[in-house]
C-alpha cells in the first residue's frame, strides 16, 4: 500500500478557504411554514438585540446571519422546518472594512462585514448609494437580497481612494473594482 503524497501548501490553502469562504445553508432552498414573529431586532448600527437585550455573543450572531433570508421587505431567520419573522431598521449587515486587492493586475475592492462575511465590489455585489435626508447612503449586496450598509468612515476611506470618470456627459466619482467603475455619486462642481 502506497502512502499518499501530503501537500502542506495545498492544506493551508483549504483551511484557508474554509475559514474565509465558509460554505453557507441553502436557505434560499428550504420552504418551512411561517411560525410567526420572534422579537429579535437587527439596528442600523449592526447589532443584534433578543427581547430589547444586545446579543452580544459573536458566533451567535454569525449563526444566525447564516440562516438569515429577505422576502419582498421582510425579513426570516429560517430553517428547513421553520420560519421566523424579525425586524432589521435599515439592512442586515454593516461594512466595517474594505481592503484592495490586486488579482491578475485587476484591482478588487473587499469588503468585510460586522458578521465575518467578505464580499468582492463586481457586478454581483454592487454598491448602490441612496440619498436619505440629502445625505449618502451607500449599500453593497452581499448576497441573496441581502444588504449591507457601508459605515461611515469606510464610506469616507472609500471616497479618499475615488476618481472621477465621465460616463454620459456627467462627471461622477468612483471606484475601480473587478474591471467595472462603480460610481458613489456625481462629482461637486467647482
Amino acid at each position: 500500500m502506497s502512502q499518499a503524497h501530503i501537500n502542506p501548501a495545498a492544506i493551508a490553502a483549504s483551511i484557508e478557504q474554509a475559514i474565509n469562504h465558509p460554505s453557507l445553508p441553502p436557505v434560499s432552498q428550504w420552504q418551512p411554514s411561517l411560525c410567526g414573529d420572534i422579537d429579535i431586532v437587527i439596528k442600523s448600527n449592526g447589532q443584534w438585540f433578543f427581547h430589547g437585550t444586545p446579543i452580544n455573543r459573536p458566533q451567535l450572531v454569525r449563526l444566525f446571519s447564516t440562516v438569515l433570508r429577505k422576502e419582498q421587505t421582510d425579513f426570516y431567520l429560517v430553517t428547513p422546518v421553520e420560519k421566523l419573522k424579525i425586524t432589521v431598521e435599515d439592512a442586515p449587515f454593516v461594512v466595517v472594512a474594505v481592503a484592495i486587492r490586486d488579482e491578475n493586475h485587476q484591482q478588487q475592492l473587499v469588503f468585510t462585514t460586522n458578521v465575518g462575511d467578505k464580499v468582492v465590489l463586481d457586478t454581483d455585489h454592487p454598491l448602490q448609494v441612496r440619498s436619505v435626508a440629502e445625505q449618502p447612503k451607500p449599500y453593497i449586496l452581499v448576497r441573496d437580497q441581502l444588504e449591507a450598509l457601508i459605515n461611515r468612515n469606510v464610506f469616507y476611506e472609500l471616497v479618499d481612494k475615488a476618481e472621477e470618470k465621465e460616463i454620459a456627459g456627467d462627471y461622477h466619482l468612483g471606484l475601480w473594482s473587478n474591471g467595472q467603475f462603480f460610481s458613489l455619486g456625481l462629482a461637486s462642481e467647482g
